[in-house]
């Protein structure tokens, strides 16, 4: 329960942030996607059915802050949480590193996967302009990525919570 109203929390507030700041920062690629990293850390650190559907939690309520395409987002940060969830299984340790390397994929992932399924997979190939900024975005997200794990990590230490996956 308290893993819950942790991630309930930082959701919240990470959609109030990339909300909220689209108007006070007009490039929109400077802000970084913090609900792929929510999804990263949930995928790499909670090997669970209740993660699963957290990370489903999130991505619906970015469409029902933000979303263009209901359900898209929920579909695109599952599809994040179970890559994670992969990765942080087949390989041995999961440190800051990888996920940040996690999270700029997964930047680029979500953006690519949201216009394939908008606007059909050939928009995908006709996307070359957007990329600088996507890569900028997703550059900034895993700039930012090691900083949030530890943020995560800590407030996760004072509720009582493990931080590591019990492999580790």
């Amino acid at each position: 329960m308290r893993l819950i109203l942790l991630f309930a929390v930082f959701a919240l507030l990470g959609l109030a942030f990339e909300t909220a700041n689209f108007h006070l920062i007009s490039f929109r690629p400077l802000l970084p996607n913090l609900i792929v990293i929510l999804a990263v850390d949930l995928g790499f650190r909670h090997h669970s059915v209740t993660a699963a559907l957290m990370a489903f939690g999130i991505g619906y309520a970015t469409d029902a802050f933000a979303g263009s395409h209901p359900g898209l987002n929920a579909f695109m940060i599952t599809l994040i949480f179970i890559v994670c969830y992969e990765i942080s299984s087949r390989l041995l340790v999961t440190n800051a590193f990888v996920g940040a390397t996690v999270v700029f994929f997964g930047v680029i992932l979500t953006a690519l996967g949201a216009i394939a399924i908008s606007a059909g997979i050939a928009a995908v190939g006709q996307s070359g302009g957007i990329m600088p900024t996507l890569m900028m975005q997703a550059g900034i997200s895993a700039i930012i990525a090691p900083f949030m794990f530890s943020i995560l990590a800590r407030c996760k230490r004072a509720i009582g919570l493990s931080v590591a996956h019990a492999r580790e």
